[in-house]
């Protein structure tokens, strides 16, 4: 099978397209998260520790840690990124602490949001804005 320069580099944007249109194609906002991991349940704000810095330097690595004691999973959004879910942490009926640190990307200047499934089956909200100065994953 003989292919043609130009009928190569269509069949090259178009695996390149294949690839990227799933990024892209992530459509869902916030709150529809939110709702998706709630299942639409009220959300108390407190019951949940959540620390993120008021100014990040740098967009690339803003390190944040988040607890909720008898949690079994808890869920972290970026509300400003292109793609908002940044982490979700499952903790085990055996785990011996429920809290999570890790260093995220961030867009830009914007809220950070933490969800917390308590083992009662209620949950918990905590957010905070992070201003960032340089940097960042968008631009």
């Amino acid at each position: 099978m003989d292919f043609t320069r130009r009928e190569t580099l269509a069949l090259g944007a178009g695996a390149a397209l294949m690839t990227v249109l799933p990024l892209r194609a992530y459509a869902a906002t916030t709150d529809e998260l939110i709702a998706e991991f709630t299942g639409g349940a009220d959300i108390a704000d407190t019951g949940i520790d959540f620390t993120a810095p008021e100014i990040a330097e740098n967009g690339n690595t803003v390190p944040i840690s988040v607890s909720a004691e008898g949690a079994s999973a808890i869920m972290v959004l970026a509300s400003g990124n292109p793609t908002p879910p940044v982490a979700t942490f499952n903790f085990g009926p055996l785990a011996g602490s429920h809290s999570a640190s890790t260093r995220i990307r961030l867009a830009g200047t914007q809220d950070v949001i933490a969800i917390a499934k308590l083992a009662d089956g209620s949950f918990a909200r905590a957010s905070k804005t992070v201003k960032v100065t340089i940097g960042g994953c968008g631009g």
